[in-house]
């Protein structure tokens, strides 16, 4: 999961297409000939028909990313047909108009595209609002491509997926349902072929809270931090965050990636499981693409044809199975992912902030050893003295739990712009949340993310701080992410 790629030297401008024929989407854009469009008829379940097929909602049966702890849990279930299906169980507040809920599950229902994890029915009986999907049993990509085991995602497999998901907003675009809520790596699920399918479920909206984006505030559309609405365009830039994802290895805020492309730091990009295994040109033009679609004028945005015909003739192994590029086996499922949190990454589940100023007094600034040793080569001077001096005091507040001295010292050591801590972030982080002072502590532990993309700390503080707020479904991602990447250093 390295940010690392010597052998690359990309050119921005100057770039050329790898002709590859693949089979057009034309036939699922528009609605013709969709092998799955006559396949499943919606269906209205009846209450006991889904809690049959799941052994009465049994958490055995959860198959979704957080657990029992996520706002609308998503279960398997086997009907009477001997179908598979996924159920996603909305809390009792989320619909509670009944009739607006059927009108927009059967609206959604009529959708059809192998390119998607369709909508196969609802049930809406008394307080419960429940969806049921095709069930999908290859886990998600977040799982394949931030938390894989055996293998790195190739990256002919990434193109698939980018290119699949294009297919699939195309399609929804043309069938008027053009807004879909929350795109991220959750959203994207592979079936027993191993192939790439988007989530029926983002096309519906939240009728109560009106939230469209569930995700870290870093990864929103600009738009949207503005107005709270989304629009097609949203949608897009939603899509190159997830270039990011599938470019990186990892989830970059957009931000940080858009500083390094408009530097030309493009190899800092790219996963370094991926070095040799793709050219330059087709490189440069996802780094392209992901800054098109990640522009801050929603305007300036592609859209959904516009991203199908760019990515159509980068793909890659095109007479290559899906689940032959994934190394998983054929109509199988993926075993369930668990996880094993670090002594850091508990103590920010539990938000056990007096846990955490120990372990982060013990760590020191061990992991700010690669950042701080550029500093020995500056001219020594009395600026630079004086800030040493605010970090030092900051650090006695610290240990004596004083945080608001802490908080004073450690921000007079950020604003002077000498020199960059990721430590410093942190601790000012968790001082910020011994003060109640949530929003800020956030902020800073996105900003230590920024200092340093693949340092484990700055995750778990963000968990610390999201689990603080109330954003639980944010939280388990983030930690997730950031057990994720210790485990990585680990094999370092």
């Amino acid at each position: 999961m390295g940010v690392r790629c010597s052998k690359l030297s990309f050119c921005w401008w100057s770039h050329s297409h790898d002709k590859f024929h693949v089979p057009h989407s034309s036939d699922l854009v528009n609605g013709e000939n969709d092998e799955s469009e006559s396949q499943t008829s919606f269906t209205e379940f009846k209450l006991d028909e889904l809690r049959a097929a799941t052994s009465g909602f049994s958490s055995d049966n959860i198959v979704s990313e957080h657990g029992e702890k996520a706002p609308n849990v998503v279960y398997r279930g086997k009907i009477n047909d001997g179908r598979w299906i996924a159920i996603k169980r909305f809390h009792r507040s989320a619909w509670p108009d009944s009739r607006q809920f059927l009108e927009e599950a059967r609206t959604v229902g009529q959708l059809r595209s192998e390119k998607m994890a369709n909508l196969v029915g609802c049930c809406c009986e008394g307080d419960e609002r429940l969806l049921v999907a095709e069930f999908m049993p290859n886990e998600t990509l977040s799982k394949h491509l931030f938390h894989w085991e055996s293998q790195p995602l190739k990256w002919a497999m990434r193109l698939r997926v980018a290119l699949c998901l294009a297919q699939a907003l195309e399609y929804c675009s043309n069938r008027g349902r053009s807004l879909y809520h929350d795109l991220n790596a959750y959203r994207i699920l592979f079936d027993q072929d191993g192939n790439p399918r988007l989530s029926c479920f983002g096309l519906m909206k939240n009728s109560r809270d009106g939230k469209s984006y569930s995700t870290n505030l870093a990864f929103t559309p600009p738009e949207y931090m503005r107005t709270g609405r989304i629009s097609p365009e949203s949608v897009i830039y939603s899509f190159g965050t997830l270039l990011l994802d599938l470019l990186s290895g990892k989830h970059i805020p957009p931000s940080h990636a858009l500083d390094l492309i408009r530097g030309k730091n493009f190899s800092m990009l790219i996963d370094s499981n991926l070095e040799g295994h793709f050219s330059n040109d087709d490189g440069t033009e996802l780094v392209r693409l992901a800054s098109r679609c990640l522009q801050y004028e929603p305007r300036e945005r592609p859209n959904a044809r516009s991203l199908v015909t760019a990515l159509t003739p980068l793909q890659k192994e095109t007479e290559v199975a899906s689940h032959v590029l994934m190394g998983i086996s054929h109509g199988a499922a993926s075993p369930k992912d668990s996880l094993s949190l670090t002594p850091l990454g508990h103590a920010c589940s539990k938000q056990d902030l007096t846990a955490i100023h120990e372990i982060l007094e013990d760590t020191g600034y061990k992991d700010d050893e690669g950042i701080a040793n550029e500093l020995s080569f500056q001219v020594w001077t009395s600026q630079i003295q004086e800030t040493l001096n605010c970090k030092k005091h900051g650090d006695t507040a610290f240990r004596a739990k004083d945080f608001a001295n802490a908080i004073k010292c450690y921000t007079q050591f950020i604003e002077d712009g000498t020199m960059v801590s990721p430590t410093v972030f942190a601790r000012r982080c968790l001082s910020y949340l011994m003060s109640n002072m949530l929003q800020e502590a956030l902020a800073d532990a996105m900003q230590a993310q920024v200092v340093s993309p693949e340092w484990p700390t700055a995750f778990y503080l963000q968990a610390a701080a999201l689990f603080s707020l109330g954003m639980d479904n944010d939280a388990h991602e983030t930690l997730k992410d950031g057990t994720s990447l210790e485990a990585k250093w680990k094999k370092h």
